[in-house]
């Protein structure tokens, strides 16, 4: 994305830094979730090749606490934090008044891309949940302990510095605190799946060290609409970027059953 469709937009008093490019008449918006320790810009340049490939606009933007956008308020998150998340991506949505949106999770953006769907369909025609979580697996306490511990042996804190500055410190401590907590480990969001009514493609690398295919095969097993899961083998948490021209094949895939782009 173009840093000149830069701009911030206020959500419950807070700026969200976000990217939008509205290039096609008549066409629905992709939306891109980050994960973790993500931001727009850790994206690089794969929001705009899927756009694309698919002809469709383009809104990428940074949670609050992440990348330009304003910083938490504190570390300390309750157990449903992403649900808040959802609330305030249908309020984004609404504020940019886009009502038909499809939604590109990764990771724990792919969470909220669930949450967001079933609590507020109207606004979304479809999902595509890259390495979502819908509940605590032991992989996934696993692999946020071994980035803790890289957190304080490499040099992954000026890494991430050059895309949250200031920031880092409180939202590796949001992230990583929050998932190592007893009272999360019961966290769960498949009560919410059964609401899922729009098509949803679930991309899951076999090999991904935050999570096992059974969070795509449960996934796709509750929700009310059409959904499949493609799966690649040898590739971990990161599809779009360790296999990025077989998930925009993929995607590009999806759209032509699911008919989502005008023909």
């Amino acid at each position: 994305m173009a840093q000149n469709n830069g701009r911030w937009v206020p959500i419950n008093g807070k700026r969200l830094y976000i990217e939008f490019q509205k290039t096609y008449e008549n066409q629905p918006t992709l939306v891109f979730l980050h994960d973790s320790l993500g931001c727009t810009s850790l994206w690089r340049d794969f929001p705009q090749k899927l756009a694309e490939a698919v002809q469709c606009n383009v809104l990428v933007y940074d949670r609050l606490g992440y990348g330009k956008s304003d910083p938490m308020l504190t570390h300390e998150r309750p157990v449903n934090y992403l649900e808040a998340e959802a609330d305030v991506l249908d309020s984004l949505l609404a504020a940019l008044d886009i009502d038909n949106a499809i939604l590109f999770g990764h990771s724990d953006g792919g969470s909220v891309a669930l949450i967001t769907a079933s609590q507020y369909g109207k606004r979304i025609k479809a999902v595509i949940c890259e390495a979502a979580h819908i509940f605590v697996e032991e992989v996934t306490l696993k692999g946020i302990r071994e980035a803790m511990g890289a957190y304080k042996t490499t040099d992954l804190p000026q890494r991430l510095q050059k895309y949250h500055g200031d920031k880092v410190e409180m939202l590796f401590k949001a992230w990583t605190e929050t998932w190592t907590r007893d009272d999360f480990r019961n966290w769960n969001i498949e009560h919410f799946l059964p609401a899922i009514t729009c098509p949803l493609l679930f991309i899951q690398g076999e090999a991904d060290e935050y999570g096992t295919m059974e969070q795509a095969e449960k996934t796709v097993s509750q929700v009310s609409g059409t959904a499949s899961v493609f799966s690649i083998p040898g590739i971990g948490h990161t599809p779009h970027k360790e296999a990025f021209e077989v998930t925009i094949a993929a995607v590009k895939s999806f759209f032509g059953k699911s008919e989502l782009a005008r023909s």
